[in-house]
């Protein structure tokens, strides 16, 4: 396992790199760790901005097998978004860092969570994070999808419904206190009576009648939690109790 000193070293190294490459003009942390030191289990989260007439295939190109030849990186997967390209590593003592490359003129924060290392950053605009009435209607959907799963005995695909009908269910329960939602960020900051009413909703074995129970105890908290969604939770309520009646 990685320790702190590791890992410091580590991101110290990869960014005297990049600031003695020519093709790249800005860094910036992004994640957790632009806003504080993260903790013991932090990754490192850095983004880049390249000079003009760099893509960021060219650059992917020519710093991943550097990374693997000078660190024992190995990638493994990316992921695109707008005109940036997130490469995630994993380095030896399951060490993750994730790189991502941005051309200069893009190059700039699309949240709170960045903190410009050296060079220029530009204002973007800031995405719209989703509404409380988008989440709460996939919910709906994710808990349709499970009781059909249960009903033609396709039951790994009904927990896994089950499951998404819950984090749908918590990221409502988190924006309406002010947690984060994304990736289950609030989650453990939740009231404890909200954390253990959805405790319930994880199901004990792959059986029928447990896995309606909970999917029942998954929509119960959705109806409590969606104070926010306003007439809409009342214009589905009767539809999702004749969803959980376990005669069906």
């Amino acid at each position: 396992m990685f320790t702190v000193e590791e890992r410091e070293r580590i991101r110290e190294r990869l960014l005297e790199r990049a600031q003695a490459d020519s093709r790249i003009v800005a860094a910036a942390e992004v994640g957790s760790r632009a806003q504080g030191p993260g903790d013991r289990w932090s990754d490192i989260d850095l983004t880049f901005g390249l000079a003009p007439g760099v893509t960021v295939p060219a650059i992917l190109a020519a710093w991943t097998p550097e990374l693997e030849r000078d660190f024992g990186a190995v990638a493994l997967f990316d992921l695109p978004h707008l005109s940036s390209v997130y490469r995630v590593f994993l380095f030896p003592g399951l060490l993750q860092v994730d790189l991502s490359f941005t051309p200069g003129h893009d190059f700039g924060a699309l949240g709170p969570q960045f903190k410009l290392l050296f060079g220029e950053a530009v204002a973007r605009a800031q995405p719209t994070p989703p509404s409380s009435a988008y989440r709460f209607g996939l919910a709906v959907h994710h808990a349709l999808r499970a009781r059909f799963s249960i009903e033609r005995q396709r039951y790994w695909q009904a927990e896994y419904w089950v499951s998404s009908l819950r984090d749908e269910a918590l990221a409502l329960a988190c924006m309406r206190r002010g947690l984060v939602a994304a990736y289950a960020r609030g989650y453990d900051e939740l009231p404890g009576p909200v954390r253990e009413h959805f405790a319930g909703a994880i199901a004990r074995s792959l059986d029928r009648a447990e896995l309606v129970r909970a999917l029942g105890v998954a929509v119960e908290g959705l109806l409590r939690e969606s104070a926010e969604v306003g007439d809409l939770a009342k214009r589905v309520s009767g539809e999702l109790a004749q969803l959980i009646d376990r005669e069906v």
